[in-house]
């Protein structure tokens, strides 16, 4: 049984930022700026609170004769005891006697085209470990995209507007990347899982680090682009983010009133049609929040049992880089044209042409991890180079009809004035018999 290292790097990050965060509000609270405090504050305990409610919903807390825990849930400090809990499980495992265990089966995968199943015993600690880390895991992408996303755009504005970076500042605007790329690696593992649940995965380091090289240069370049362009048009942000927002908020539940599925009910057997309405709204809220800075890698299906679409879509991927980074290079070049003399000190263009060569960088390891990297990839009924290929082919297609549609559209229009040039013409010149 592999160590709940996993949990250990949730907790710290958990426990690292929020500490951070409370002393860097306490800096600005002496410096007067209660405008940052609020804000600091508030994208610090919101996550916060959010997290121990997914960790008391999980482990089902509320239904358990245990006031201690969910007092330190009340307390904030869920993610500490829980921590503890699942090492003093993990410390138990093999001691202690067993008297119940259940057998899963898992696939492996393909060898030479066949896929052997394998059962596996799983005693009850290994089990309640297993709970921990799937818990744990939903809870470093809340912590991120909820919390640490909007924490690190905060702080790297304070730092554009004041034209320094505080050594608090700093150290809390690293581990809020830090959370981020973690929270994303967390939600590309969480969707293989889930896609291929009938398999036994593996996750090899040279696809951690692929993932993490992915991730770092996606979401850094997205922070950097939003709050370049804030700092010099202020009123156009909100639309820009009200836009990303609702568009992917609105867009699961699109595409459910087209499919005229029933209402789920199958969430939780407890719940209420609002409460099974309020556990959606807010799983629809962490997705389109994810997407504001990354590629989520789940794609919710409303209408499915699992709320996860767990068919493999290229296109789909393709069509979210390409507007992303159309959107970005207009955002950055918005920038460059209406920056001020404050910026009079930085290479304008050269910044501009790192950020749009940063988001590359970042495409480029997406491309090695779903070619090369990704534990099952043998699995895929087309890789995403041919995705990519067929997708170009596609746009390759509209625009040579599109082209093709014009040319004969011109010839049509310049057909009937060359007809009539030439009768002029001619008309014009007499026959030779005529003029005698």
């Amino acid at each position: 049984m592999r160590l709940p290292s996993s949990i250990f790097v949730s907790v710290s990050l958990f426990t690292a930022e929020t500490t951070a965060a409370l002393y860097l509000s306490s800096t600005y609270r002496s410096a007067g700026d209660q405008i940052w405090q609020g804000l600091t504050l508030l994208f610090t305990l919101v996550p916060s609170v959010l997290v121990q409610l997914t960790l008391t919903f999980i482990h089902r807390d509320l239904s358990k004769d245990k006031p201690l825990v969910l007092l330190l849930h009340i307390l904030q400090l869920g993610p500490i005891v829980r921590c503890l809990e699942a090492f003093c499980i993990y410390g138990s495992i093999g001691k202690i006697e067993e008297p119940y265990v259940s057998i899963t089966r898992k696939k492996q995968m393909p060898k030479n085209g066949l896929a052997e199943e394998v059962e596996k015993q799983v005693g009850q600690a290994e089990g309640k470990l297993v709970a921990h880390r799937a818990a744990f895991a939903r809870t470093s992408v809340i912590q991120a995209f909820l919390g640490s996303a909007p924490q690190l755009t905060l702080q790297l504005y304070i730092c554009v507007l004041q034209r320094r970076v505080s050594i608090g500042r700093g150290t809390l605007m690293v581990i809020s990347l830090l959370s981020i790329v973690y929270g994303a690696l967390r939600c590309n593992i969480l969707a293989i899982k889930i896609k291929y649940d009938d398999y036994e995965v593996n996750v090899k380091p040279l696809a951690y680090l692929c993932i993490f090289l992915w991730r770092s240069f996606e979401i850094a370049t997205r922070v950097v682009v939003l709050v370049l362009f804030s700092s010099v048009l202020q009123i156009w942000i909100l639309p820009v983010i009200l836009l990303n927002f609702f568009t992917f908020f609105s867009y699961p539940w699109i595409l459910f009133w087209m499919s005229r599925s029933p209402f789920p009910e199958n969430i939780e057997k407890t719940f209420t049609r609002v409460g099974t309405t309020m556990v959606l709204c807010l799983l629809t809220f962490l997705y389109a929040g994810i997407n504001m800075f990354c590629w989520s890698a789940v794609q919710l299906k409303l209408n499915d049992p699992d709320l996860i679409n767990k068919s493999q879509n290229w296109n789909r991927m393709a069509v979210y880089y390409m507007l992303r980074f159309v959107e970005n290079a207009t955002l950055i070049l918005l920038w460059y044209v209406f920056q001020t003399d404050f910026y009079r000190f930085i290479s304008g263009a050269l910044l501009v042409l790192e950020l749009l060569i940063g988001y590359a960088i970042a495409i480029f390891f997406m491309l090695v991890f779903y070619q090369f990297c990704h534990p099952c990839k043998k699995l895929f009924s087309s890789s995403i180079t041919h995705g990519l290929w067929e997708w170009s082919g596609v746009l390759c297609l509209l625009c040579r009809s599109r082209l093709d549609a014009g040319q004969c559209e011109k010839a049509v229009l310049e057909s009937p004035r060359a007809i009539d040039k030439d009768t002029l013409n001619d008309a014009a010149v007499p026959e030779s018999g005529t003029l005698d």
